[in-house]
C-alpha cells in the first residue's frame, strides 16, 4: 500500500473512532436541561455520528477500494468544523476554550490531509 492510501486509512480509523465513540456518547447523554424535541434532534443526530463512524471504519479497512467515499467524509468533517465555526461566530467559545479548539482544529486539518494524501494515492495508482 503507498504511504500516503496509509496516511489517509489513519485519517479514516481517526474519524472512526472519535464519530464511533462520540456518537455513542451523545447517544447516551442526549441535550440535558432541555425541551424533548431539542434532546430528540441531539439523539437523532448522535445516530448520524455514530452512523458515520460505522462508514468511516469501513472505508478505512477497504482504502484501496475507496475513491469518492473518502472525499464525501472528508467533506463531511469539513462541514462539521463549518458548523463549530457558526456557532462560535453566532453563541461564543465555550468552556474551556481549549477543549473546542481542540476539537475544531483537528477537524479543519484532518479533511485536508485526507483529501490530499488519498489524490496523491490516486496519482501513484494510476502512473503504475
Amino acid at each position: 500500500m503507498p504511504t500516503s492510501q496509509r496516511v489517509v486509512q489513519v485519517c479514516l480509523f481517526i474519524l472512526a473512532a472519535i464519530a464511533m465513540s462520540g456518537g455513542t456518547l451523545q447517544m447516551y447523554l442526549g441535550q440535558p436541561d432541555t425541551i424533548p424535541r431539542l434532546d430528540n434532534v441531539h439523539r437523532f443526530m448522535a445516530g448520524v455520528y455514530l452512523s458515520t463512524g460505522v462508514i468511516a471504519l469501513w472505508a478505512g479497512i477497504t482504502v484501496l477500494e475507496q475513491d469518492t467515499l473518502v472525499y464525501l467524509l472528508a467533506f463531511g468533517v469539513l462541514m462539521a468544523a463549518i458548523g463549530r465555526l457558526v456557532s462560535i461566530s453566532k453563541v461564543g467559545l465555550p468552556e474551556p476554550h481549549s477543549l473546542w479548539l481542540g476539537y475544531l482544529i483537528p477537524e479543519l486539518v484532518l479533511p485536508v490531509i485526507m483529501v490530499v494524501a488519498h489524490r496523491a494515492g490516486q496519482h501513484v495508482a494510476s502512473a503504475t
